[in-house]
């Protein structure tokens, strides 16, 4: 199965003090998107010339109450992956809760034994949308 290093994804309270915080370490603005509908910024930096090794600082701009409390700011690592049915097929097969199953075949969200969150991305788009995976629910938090 073929697999692909995306980003780190970080919530951050403050975007401005944490976007100096990091360019301290040299890490320059590669990208951002803003979300009226969502209510949130996605700002993207890497290192000069590292341009495929994003931070992904979310910052909500409505703050994170009602967000689950689970004392970390650490948001995701981030993963494309060439077949997401393939790999949560795989991943479930081994033992692994998947937490938001790929329902619309774009996207998973698994956790690690240490409560890290990852995100599973389908390389290229969306596979059509499939059984048993589109009518599985949430698990958990992601």
């Amino acid at each position: 199965m073929k697999i692909k290093y995306l980003h780190v994804m970080v919530r951050v309270k403050d975007l401005d003090a944490s976007l100096a915080f990091y360019k301290l370490f040299g890490l320059e603005e590669t990208k951002r998107y803003d979300s009226e509908e969502g209510r949130f910024t996605l700002l993207y930096l890497s290192p000069p010339g590292q341009e495929n090794a994003d931070l992904e600082l979310t910052y909500n701009w409505d703050g994170d109450d009602g967000l689950p409390d689970d004392s970390r700011h650490f948001g995701h690592l981030a993963y494309a992956v060439e077949d997401i049915y393939a790999m949560c097929k795989h991943l479930q097969d081994n033992g692994v809760t998947i937490n938001r199953p790929p329902r619309d075949g774009r996207m998973a969200f698994v956790r690690s034994p240490d409560n890290v969150s990852i995100e599973l991305l389908q390389m290229d788009g969306s596979l059509p949308v499939a059984e048993p995976w589109a009518s599985m629910e949430s698990v958990g938090h992601w």
